[in-house]
């Protein structure tokens, strides 16, 4: 009988369950839809309840549509949508609807913490206090919900508290707690110095431990709830940013992910706690022991793409739309796209700038601005990549995941504006390999996650940058680079303007 453990993939609207053997190979794999609820705007939450069911769903499928015995289950991993809020009261029971990472409520407690702590608050956690993190919405529930908070017994991130309902264990792993803004990461325990400024009780703050860490077998109840075994370990996982960067072999300090989804994020391994990028870039603890990680986000990576086919080619197939930029050039004709659709994050943190073409001239065809947005985007990486420059961070190699991993063009793109070396993998199964890696980690199938990855984890093609597009593309990211700080006043009026009619 194969052995083999399981990647819990805890997403926003889904969960995926991969089953791994000990060769890394998938052997089954399951996914189940839940519902998001937005009841006002600003709003984003889900009931705690419905991961739960979901995840059961998947399982059960896994051993009784794909034949998987729950004895060659041998250990279970998690990884989480971060940030997210759940709550329990002292019988362990939900007291509210979990608030999730794009709930955007509370921006009045956001510069409450800034206003009280300032630059402190940034030495200790490594960030800034932005709406997606968990304490402004821990304390957008102690000021609006405050009978709410008085019941509160102990909080918990979302793949923590699925955890919990399959082991009765409360723990939370510390890729997901730096994501709460409330650790401080120097001394990788809870700040005292944040809690009492916010009268937060420690107590509900659960206990930190590694991601390869044991985190007990299956309950007796939830064996009998989902077919598994009760000798079944579970350990405790990560963020899932950083199963992700696991899934891709982040391992070292050369290596960057470039991931291309719906936003785009730029994530570097960093093995000093002491890196602070003053939260311009986010800082965490990675899933790997002792390591950690860097991450700037684009909001409109994948965004941009999807929303030029769908304004302007809606019936065409999505790979003909990007292959017909082959038919422009380096620069698509002297045409930029600024990928500021939605607003950017990292390195401006500007809800109100919007996107723009620059340089339109009357010999533009479709083409070229299919080539625009492509470029637009790696040209936005590259603003983040420019701070680890700035901070003498060093890297030769970028591994492409998501969108910007599947056409050949654009990771040519990638390698010649990133100048290094862009490489793909075989096996992009995202965070839930490495989550699956990290309970083959915990069960001493290896010694180390990078001794793992050597097995799991696979390369495929290796893009190399061309000298000379090289060199063009330098020159028109100084260009580029002018377009912030030259249409931000513009495009806060335009917004203004929208508001008021």
């Amino acid at each position: 009988m194969e052995e083999c453990v399981l990647g819990v993939d805890l997403g926003t609207s889904s969960v995926k369950v991969l089953a791994v053997n000990r060769q890394g190979k998938t052997i089954a794999q399951e996914k189940m839809d839940f519902p998001l609820h937005q009841p006002l705007p600003g709003y984003a939450e889900q009931n705690p309840e419905d991961w739960v069911n979901a995840t059961t769903v998947a399982i059960v499928r896994l051993i009784l549509n794909d034949r998987l015995n729950p004895n060659q289950i041998k250990g279970i991993s998690y990884s989480g949508q971060m940030h997210g809020l759940v709550l329990l009261d002292k019988d362990n029971q939900v007291l509210r609807p979990a608030m999730l990472w794009n709930d955007t409520r509370s921006t009045k407690q956001r510069f409450e913490i800034m206003n009280r702590m300032g630059e402190k608050f940034v030495k200790l956690t490594h960030n800034l206090p932005l709406e997606g993190f968990t304490l402004p919405k821990l304390l957008w529930v102690k000021e609006n919900q405050p009978d709410i908070f008085k019941k509160v017994k102990v909080m918990l991130l979302p793949k923590d508290y699925l955890r919990f309902r399959m082991t009765n264990n409360l723990a939370i792993d510390y890729s997901d707690a730096t994501g709460t803004v409330m650790i401080d990461v120097q001394n990788q325990c809870w700040s005292k110095e944040i809690l009492n400024a916010f009268n937060i009780p420690e107590s509900i703050c659960p206990k930190l431990v590694k991601s390869i860490d044991n985190t007990g077998n299956i309950s007796q109840w939830y064996a009998k709830y989902s077919g598994l075994s009760v000798k079944t370990v579970t350990f405790a996982g990560g963020a899932d940013n950083a199963c992700g960067a696991v899934g891709a072999g982040i391992d070292s300090s050369n290596k960057i992910l470039s991931s291309i989804g719906t936003s785009g994020v730029i994530l570097k391994y960093e093995e000093n706690k002491s890196t602070n990028y003053e939260g311009i870039l986010q800082f965490e603890d990675h899933a790997i022991p002792n390591a950690f990680y860097s991450m700037g986000v684009t909001l409109s990576a994948g965004f941009s793409l999807n929303w030029f086919k769908n304004t302007f080619a809606a019936a065409e197939k999505f790979d003909d739309v990007i292959n017909g930029a082959r038919e422009s050039s380096v620069g698509a004709n002297g045409l930029l796209f600024a990928p500021y659709i939605m607003g950017e994050r990292a390195p401006y943190a500007d809800a109100n700038i919007r996107g723009s073409f620059i340089g339109i001239d009357g010999i533009h065809k479709r083409c070229d601005f299919v080539r625009a947005v492509l470029e637009g985007i790696i040209f936005s990486f590259k603003d983040i990549l420019n701070k680890y420059e700035e901070n003498n961070s060093h890297f030769d190699t970028v591994i492409a995941i998501g969108g910007g991993a599947k056409s050949k063009l654009w990771q040519q793109i990638q390698a010649n504006i990133f100048n290094v070396r862009v490489i793909s993998l075989s096996n992009d199964q995202g965070p839930g390999l490495g989550a699956a890696m990290l309970a083959a980690v915990g069960l001493e199938w290896f010694n180390s996650v990078k001794e793992c990855a050597v097995q799991f984890v696979h390369f495929k093609d290796v893009i190399l940058p061309n000298s000379n597009n090289v060199q063009r593309y330098q020159e028109l990211y100084k260009i580029y680079k002018k377009i912030y700080p030259t249409t931000k006043d513009i495009t806060h009026e335009l917004v203004s303007f929208r508001k008021n009619y």
